[in-house]
């Protein structure tokens, strides 16, 4: 097992050390039967005594009901420290998720963590199950088998020197052609659970789009990659199963030859050769459930290195010992910013950015699709670091504050407008979990959201299914800039956040932030000029690289792109 699940293991150690215990019992009780048994045989049946047979009989039953006792433990305890152990795994996942930037989770996509998370995660449970029964119970079942046969017959044994070489072998053969097959198997199920979840996230565009034969379509042919890869791999591994049963009864076929030519020369007993045939038996079957846990094992070592990619996966984002905790001002300079998402020189998506944003002014952002509006903000909250300069909020660079300061005091709006279910005030008060019902309507009318709040009839109790379906577009974005607005930051960003809204309502809520956050600074990118029309400074983006800068009367004398914009936007609609 790799370190990294090493760890997950700790606070399990005394159920899997409890768990080895009683199946080592178990194998001292299982491998004594037979020698009872043959007692039983040799001294009670053949020599005729009803007392040897009383006496060996209950020896051999009480042997029974104590193996049955330790074999109901071990699986008891295993059963706990699987389970515990796929607690730990699952959950240092989760947390090392929560810490990953938007670099990492652009690398490790939410359909990949989703099946690391579940089907990785179970695999990864039942091996360790295995691990600490069957891998154990076998090799100790085989050694003592193998000792016990050893010590009735030691020629007799030397059948085992040719079964053994030959099941090692063949399994050693299935094994490195089956394990290709599943770690593609587990790439296959990351596509699998893209198509489930883009299908799910959007039925509604699905079916808005007479779309569903070609979903449907998409889904049959992931799901029919994974049914022929997972077919090619047991069609391998199915050969393990007859190889097993080959050996064995090769095996038991030549020990009883030789055994009845032993018993007619007066060599062997008959008890001897029934429990040496059981320790056969054992012996064989402990090699068949030792290739079982490697099969498993199999499976599951694609699963532990999709886990431990995940574990060792370190975040882009780190802060420092010493950071900062507390920002002075919404103050903002971008000096000769560069950013590439793919951190490579020769694919910057922002080049020689440089911006001086004093703290309390509102900073509208226009360009067209593609031209780094939002990676430009993002850089504020360190969603993302820069590939080169620096970006500074309150003369510091961002990248000496501590994460959760920054963050505290940068409120992000993104252009998807995310709400989770629950009700609206505790969607809202993910800006601030301590805020009260004043407060929370307070954010909201600035927002332009309370009066749709009060017409529900929970109003703010009111519930929120997944993802805020049961909201329309706008409504959404409403409740997000509430929910932002609550965190009370130094630095509010909304990102193209009230396309959604119509105008007379876009208008009020740029007339409350402007009344209600005269020391926040506000940066709103947008599509509309009308939407930035009133802000103190307005960026023009293309291509990465600032355009122009200016307020509007500014741009529209000195820049032709905006003149257009205007010309395009407003004038048309002062005509109409």
């Amino acid at each position: 097992m790799i370190p990294a699940l090493k760890k997950q293991a700790a606070g399990n150690r005394l159920p899997t050390f409890l768990t080895i215990l009683f199946v080592l019992l178990e194998v001292v009780m299982d491998v004594t039967i037979p020698y009872m048994m043959a007692n039983l045989l040799d001294r009670g049946i053949s020599g005729a005594s009803m007392n040897e047979i009383i006496y060996w009989g209950a020896i051999l039953l009480l042997c029974s009901f104590i193996a049955l006792a330790f074999g109901v433990l071990s699986g008891h305890f295993a059963a706990r420290a699987s389970t515990g152990f796929a607690r730990n795994v699952r959950r240092s996942l989760y947390h090392k998720i929560q810490e990953f930037s938007f670099a990492n989770l652009d690398r490790l996509p939410s359909s990949s963590l989703v099946t690391r998370l579940t089907t990785d995660v179970t695999n990864v449970q039942m091996a360790y199950q295995m691990l600490t029964r069957i891998a154990v119970r076998s090799p100790a079942m085989l050694f003592f088998s193998f000792f016990m046969a050893y010590t009735i017959n030691s020629s007799l044994s030397l059948v085992f020197l040719v079964a053994i070489p030959t099941l090692a072998l063949g399994l050693f053969l299935l094994i490195r052609t089956a394990f290709p097959i599943f770690t593609k198997v587990f790439k296959t199920y990351d596509r699998l659970n893209t198509v489930v979840q883009e299908n799910i996230r959007s039925i509604r565009v699905v079916k808005s789009f007479v779309r569903e034969e070609h979903e449907i379509e998409k889904f049959n042919t992931v799901n029919a990659e994974i049914y022929n890869q997972f077919s090619k791999a047991e069609k391998i591994i199915a050969f393990n199963s007859p190889l097993m049963q080959g050996t064995m009864y090769a095996s038991i076929l030549a020990i009883s030859y030789i055994g009845a030519r032993l018993i007619t020369t007066s060599s062997m007993t008959t008890g001897q050769l029934m429990s040496f045939i059981t320790y056969t038996s054992q012996i064989l079957m402990s090699l068949m459930l030792l290739s079982m846990v490697v099969v498993m094992l199999t499976i599951s070592r694609a699963a532990v290195q999709r886990i431990e990619e995940v574990l060792k996966e370190e975040s882009d984002i780190t802060e420092k010992p010493d950071a900062v905790t507390t920002v002075k001002d919404g103050s903002i300079i971008f000096d000769d910013v560069s950013f590439s998402y793919t951190n490579q020189a020769d694919k910057l998506n922002l080049e020689g950015i440089t911006l001086d944003i004093p703290s309390g002014s509102t900073v509208g952002i226009l360009g067209p699709t593609g031209s780094g509006k939002s990676s430009l903000v993002q850089l504020l909250a360190r969603l993302y670091d820069v590939y080169s300069g620096s970006v500074k909020i309150g003369g510091v660079d961002v990248r000496d504050y501590s994460i959760k300061s920054l963050r505290d005091n940068v409120g992000v709006v993104l252009q998807k407008n995310t709400l989770f279910s629950g009700t609206v005030a505790e969607n809202l008060r993910w800006g601030n979990e301590d805020a009260s019902l004043e407060e929370l309507i307070r954010a909201a009318k600035i927002a332009q959201a309370h009066p749709f709040i009060e017409a529900l009839e929970e109003k703010y109790d009111s519930v929120v299914e997944q993802e805020g379906t049961n909201f329309s577009g706008g409504q959404r974005q409403r409740l997000t800039i509430a929910r932002a607005l609550l965190k009370r930051p130094k630095i509010l960003i909304l990102d193209d956040s009230t396309s959604a809204v119509d105008t007379k309502t876009e208008a009020s809520i740029r007339a409350a932030l402007k009344n209600e956050l005269k020391e926040t600074t506000k940066i709103i990118i947008a599509q509309r000029v009308g939407s930035v029309i009133d802000a103190d400074q307005i960026i023009m983006l293309e291509d990465g690289k600032i355009h122009a800068v200016g307020n509007h009367e500014t741009l529209l004398r000195s820049c032709t792109r905006y003149q257009k914009m205007y010309d395009s936007q407003m004038r048309k609609k002062e005509r109409a």
